[in-house]
């Protein structure tokens, strides 16, 4: 599989409720990926849990494609559920998802295939629908509906009960399935 491949097979892993809970109702999630130098850059993103395959769907703007250059140079990636503001989730764990990552070539002009994707989106931000239903701010802002997709399969899942990262982190085991 090239690095710019859609993965194919799954990832099987079962995470306790609170962390299901967690892929579900964070509403942004820190994504890291590495620089041509090897150094860390991490971006505040909306991640979306892909239960049929046990992957991370994360997309990013042609104009803002930094990300993905990143990911198809090194796909080593990991995301950081930190944050639960806005979740409605009372002193839920932190997850850290280490995995590896593919960006398409493909740029992404419709929302045939995400409508659940967007659904969640909108449910989790609904200012951001203001945007997209406006005809002239699709129009000046076409290049930011104009998507690049990042699937993550994650390698390890470790999770801190109550988000308290002074405690040994607990591990999930994670199986790869062709």
């Amino acid at each position: 599989m090239t690095r710019s491949a859609k993965p194919t097979g799954h990832v099987v892993y079962e995470a306790p409720p609170d962390v299901e809970a967690v892929f579900h109702n964070f509403r942004t999630c820190e994504f890291a990926t590495l620089a041509r130098d090897g150094a860390p850059q991490t971006w505040p993103t909306i991640p979306f849990h892909q239960h049929d395959d046990g992957r991370f769907l994360v997309t990013t703007s042609i104009g803002l494609p930094q990300k993905a250059y990143n990911v198809r140079r090194d796909g080593r990636v990991s995301l950081l559920f930190s944050d639960p503001t806005a979740s409605g989730l009372i002193q839920p764990p932190t997850v850290l998802v280490q995995g590896d990552a593919v960006c398409p070539e493909t740029v992404t002009t419709t929302v045939d295939g995400f409508e659940d994707a967007l659904g969640r989106m909108f449910k989790r931000q609904p200012e951001s629908a203001i945007y997209g239903s406006n005809p002239l701010m699709r129009y000046l802002m076409d290049w930011y509906y104009m998507r690049l997709t990042i699937y993550v399969t994650p390698r390890r899942i470790l999770y801190w009960p109550r988000g308290d990262m002074t405690q040994q982190a607990q591990a999930i085991q994670v199986s790869h399935v062709e």
